[in-house]
């Protein structure tokens, strides 16, 4: 079977990118991958093939669902840990699949107890504290609460560790509420240890955390986007420049993504191309139709303003997206065909559309163009 459009998954820039993380975080930090959102539009499948090669044993995901996915092609002692939503029967099957999770809720607290009772088996938990996101978490108080019932059911909880999530480590405009969150994290974790508890773990760094305030990189990191060859933010990447020599960027991109020329069509001077009124000929134009629209997760917003490779050269994306097809224009492309490849996000030659580019042209983050990836778009792994 053949889609319309191919991702292909670099391994070589995943196994750069891995190293330059290992090398500018603390050597005992182990790494957590974070695999959620479809491992952020690469494919959880193959991406996680691709990183256990590269010594990664421990993966994060958000939901239950995404955990099964990385279970299934996992190795036996890789580790998953979900960060969010669990079912009352995915409390059940995680339990018994040595799934670890995050409580964060003291309403989720007896159904972990229900459930560990019956699959005969200790919960293996991350206990989650608030300390300024006011998300998900604990704060003191109900920590006491949790502390509490946990001392009580003692058999239905191993303690894998503390974590915490600082709202916007990638933006200098949040350093004094970061600053205060690490004193809030680091007060709390002094006192459950004084306290004699088993408190496991300690992680807070996302890849912003882990790159702009070294001090959060702890027993273990959960990198996301820098792992995929991508910066949280440009400021991240200012601040990791302003101190190097070499000012080149370290990283690579992991994900090209890519399809074929469906057909070319000559369009007359004077003539409207797509659906209504949005684009006018102002002249005789060369078009390629691209079987790629907004359901492949190319935005429509992206009409008239995204650009592609084909043959090493930028074409313009002409009228407006469809659900299934774009045209662009490549009146000044010579010797255009049929079949021939078009680039939609990564390099061609020396040429390269970035996602920062696609994104900033469809007023997105990079994270989120990713995600929005369909599942059903093949993705293959390249050397």
């Amino acid at each position: 079977m053949t889609t319309t459009s191919v991702i292909e998954l670099k391994r070589s820039a995943l196994a750069n990118n891995l190293d330059f993380i290992r090398n500018n975080i603390h050597h005992r930090s182990r790494i957590s991958s974070v695999v959620k959102g479809n491992a952020y539009g690469h494919g959880i499948k193959e991406f996680v093939s691709m990183a256990e090669s590269e010594g990664i044993d421990h993966f994060s995901v958000f939901s239950a669902d995404e955990a099964e996915r990385v279970f299934k092609c996992k190795k036996p002692e890789t580790d998953i840990m979900i960060m969010g939503w669990l079912e009352k029967d995915q409390v059940e099957w995680a339990i018994e699949n040595n799934v670890e999770f995050y409580v964060f809720d003291l309403n989720f607290v007896n159904e972990i107890i229900s459930s560990s009772k019956k699959v005969g088996k200790a919960a293996k938990v991350h206990i989650e504290l608030e300390t300024g996101m006011n998300r998900t978490g604990f704060k003191s108080r109900s920590l006491n609460q949790l502390l509490g019932i946990m001392k009580d059911n003692r058999g239905c909880f191993e303690i894998k560790g503390i974590c915490t999530h600082y709202a916007g480590a990638e933006s200098i405009a949040n350093y004094v509420r970061i600053q205060k969150q690490i004193r809030t994290y680091n007060r709390i974790y002094r006192n459950l240890v004084s306290r004699g508890i088993e408190a496991g773990i300690r992680h807070t760094a996302c890849s912003a955390a882990a790159m702009n305030y070294p001090g959060t990189c702890m027993d273990m990191v959960r990198i996301g986007i820098m792992q995929y060859g991508l910066w949280p933010s440009p400021e991240t990447f200012i601040q990791y420049a302003h101190k190097q020599a070499d000012k080149t960027d370290p990283l690579t991109r992991v994900l090209r993504w890519k399809s074929k020329i469906m057909t070319i069509k000559e369009v007359k001077e004077g003539e409207f191309i797509s659906y209504g009124t949005n684009y006018l000929a102002q002249e005789d134009k060369k078009t390629a139709i691209i079987p790629v629209g907004y359901s492949s997760g190319y935005s429509r917003i992206l009409s008239n303003q995204g650009r592609v490779l084909i043959n090493e050269t930028f074409a313009n994306v002409i009228g407006l997206v469809n659900m299934n097809m774009m045209i662009v224009d490549v009146s000044l492309i010579p010797s255009v065909k049929r079949g021939d490849e078009v680039v939609l996000i990564g390099k061609q030659g020396d040429l390269e559309i970035t996602v920062n580019s696609f994104s900033a042209m469809s007023d997105t983050m990079n994270y989120e163009l990713l995600v929005r990836l369909p599942q059903n778009i093949e993705r293959k792994i390249v050397n």
